[in-house]
Formats: C-alpha cells, structure tokens, sequence
C-alpha cells in the first residue's frame, strides 16, 4: 500500500449503520462532477473543498475499530477518485472486511472504466455498489441502502460471475 497516497474527502463517520450492513467507517469523498439535484451531500461536488487525508491514516482508523464490518465509500463521486481509493480497498479485503460503494455512474459504465480505467479496478474491490443517479422524483423514504426507486444494490461478485448484474435481495 502506498502509505504517501491521499484521497480528497468531505468527512467521515466512524460508526455509520445506515450504509450498509454492520458497523463502517463511511468515507465520504469530496468532488463529484454529476450534481444531482436533491443530492443530500451537495457540500461534496466542489473539488477543491474538503481536506486531503492520507491512505494509512484512513486505515489505522479502520485497524483501530474492532468492530467494523467494512467500509462504505460514498460522496460525493468515490469513482472519480479511484486511483487513490484502490490501495485502501486492497487492505481492507486483506483484513476481512468488505467494501460497500454508492456511485451516480452504473455498474455497466464502471466496467467499462468510465469515468477512467481505475474506476473498473475499483469496482471490482468492492463487495456491493450502490448504483445510478440519486433521481428526487424517484425518491422513497422506504428504501434499504439507497435513496431512489431507479437505485440499484448490486452484488458485485455475483455480476462479475454472471456478466450481468445480479441485485441483493432486500
């Protein structure tokens, strides 16, 4: 792992439980280049906010917490900052724990290395993506793990294993 590495970030919640199972750390990544309106997270989209965090300081905080199932990379755009994201997500697989990802772009796009090449070597660290444009027109309060209808909640082993995608039963 490349301990001088640095993600941008907009913050972070030691002991989320509302994104996804168990406790995580959530990593909300600043900059995000979609600006969906109703975003809940609008103070992220500017990529020059936020602060610059190191990779091995992100991971000594996981490390410290025993009782974190994963982690959960959120926004902001994780994908447009995935070259920095792709150590961390290494480790934290190597530690035994899973990595969850909310993302406007769709799986289809990520496999296809949009918005770049990492953003594929990123999805395929993650354990389950979140997926599609937060939709306010969509918007349901009842939803597990997402915020709109057209949201997707995607295994993504099971979708690489099939060569579709293949949703969590919720």
């Amino acid at each position: 792992m490349d301990v001088t590495q640095t993600v941008r970030i907009a913050g972070t919640v030691d002991d989320s439980i509302v994104d996804g199972p168990g406790i995580r750390l959530a990593i909300f990544t600043q900059g995000c280049s979609r600006n969906c309106p109703g975003c809940h997270n609008p103070q992220s989209h500017d990529f020059s906010a936020g602060s610059e965090v190191s990779v091995e300081e992100l991971w000594q905080r996981i490390a410290a917490n025993p009782l974190l199932s994963g982690i959960t990379f959120s926004g902001g755009e994780p994908f447009e900052q995935a070259a920095s994201l792709i150590a961390l997500a290494e480790r934290v697989h190597t530690a035994g724990l899973s990595v969850w990802a909310y993302s406007g772009y769709r799986y289809e796009e990520l496999v296809d290395g949009i918005p770049s090449a990492s953003a594929a070597r990123l999805l395929e660290l993650c354990d389950v993506l979140v997926d599609g444009a937060y939709l306010q027109e969509f918007r349901s309060l009842e939803l597990k793990w997402r915020g709109s209808t057209n949201q997707r909640v995607i295994d993504v082993a099971a979708s690489q294993t099939a060569g579709s995608v293949v949703e969590l039963a919720l």
